[in-house]
Formats: structure tokens, sequence, C-alpha cells
């Protein structure tokens, strides 16, 4: 289906639609109809296109990697870019998930909403979609807590207490502080240590 048809139906409400289920998302994948490759998540039964991936983007994916592998140990399993399955039309791939200890990785079956710990997203051209999608869809599935780490903005926006309604709190990190998450309050990252220039290689 071209650009032109798509148009066409969200023009006309009356056209039925039908969620793809995540069953049927997996089947698909294994059947070759997705680009090999191709950046896709499950969101409301849905296939949506993730954006790309800029410098800014996945030097922070390298340098989260770093701190919550670190930081985390054997009190989590830090999960990057891969999916988490909400429930059955939603398959999300977040940034991070930081899921609770087991003894296969997960290897054995996709995590689910009941074993994460946090769930990250790094927010460059996604930043909108993050908060209006993302945001409310973890609320609502009960993940503890979601942080939106803003590229262009330089902040991580926390997000806590979820319910229904989406998170009860949710505040910018302070720039000078320490990130602790409340499912893992061992677990420190520095602010300062997370946007880092291309002058600041090499200096600690």
């Amino acid at each position: 289906m071209d650009v032109v048809e798509t148009r066409l139906l969200q023009d006309h409400p009356w056209v039925t639609r039908r969620p793809i289920t995540t069953d049927e998302y997996h089947r698909m994948g294994e059947a070759g109809v997705f680009a090999h490759g191709a950046r896709i998540e499950l969101i409301e039964g849905q296939i949506v296109a993730m954006a790309p991936i800029g410098s800014g983007h996945s030097g922070l994916v390298n340098t989260l990697t770093r701190r919550l592998v670190g930081s985390v140990a054997e009190l989590g399993v830090v999960s990057v870019q891969n999916p988490v399955r909400l429930d059955r039309f939603n398959e999300p791939e977040p940034d991070f998930a930081v899921l609770k200890p087991r003894a296969d990785d997960y290897q054995g079956a996709t995590p689910t909403a009941a074993d994460v710990l946090l769930l990250i997203e790094i927010a460059d051209s996604s930043l909108g979609y993050d908060r209006a999608v993302k945001k409310p869809l973890y609320a609502r599935h009960g993940i503890p807590e979601f942080w939106i780490v803003d590229v262009q903005a330089r902040q991580v926006e926390v997000c806590r207490a979820p319910g229904p309604d989406g998170y009860a709190n949710v505040a910018p990190a302070p720039k000078d502080g320490v990130l602790r998450p409340v499912m893992l309050p061992t677990v420190e990252i520095e602010f300062s240590t997370l946007f880092r220039s291309a002058t600041s290689v090499g200096q600690g």
C-alpha cells in the first residue's frame, strides 16, 4: 500500500481496520514480509516505522549501555533495543529495558510488562511520539518507571507512578544530580556522565 492509498483510508473512517496481533506480526517477520533490518514495532495493533538513528541517539545508547551494565550488574538484565510484549497488540522495542533477573536471560521467551523494572527511550526526532504514544502506553501497562532521554534539550524526563490515565509523577531529572530507578535503588547513573561533547572525549 503506497502513501496515497494510506491517506485515502485515513480520510474514510468507515473503512474497517483490523489490528495485527503479536503472533501475526512475528509470522509476517518469519515469512520475510519486512525488509531486512527494518526498524519497526507493533503499537496498538499497527506496524509503526521507527525514526532513523542519528549520532546523538546512537552515542547515548553507547553511553547508557556502559553505565547501566556496570551499575545494574547481577541485579537485572539490561536489554538493548529488544522487544517487550505488553499485550496481544503491543510489542514495542524500547532503547533500553532493564528486566528482572532470569536464569536464561530471556532466551526462552520475550519479556512482558511484569518483567520490566525500567524502560528508557532516547528521543531525538521521536520526542513527540515517545511522549504522546509511548508514555501513556507504558503507564497503562504498569511499567513502574520510564525515562525519556531528550537528545536536543539534553535532559531526562523521569516518569513514575503508572496508572490507566498516565504517569502521576513526571519531572525532569536534576542536571547536577544522580538518577536512581525506584525498582533498583542501589543503581546510580550520574547525570553529568550522559551528555558528552566531542571535546570531552578522553577527559574522564
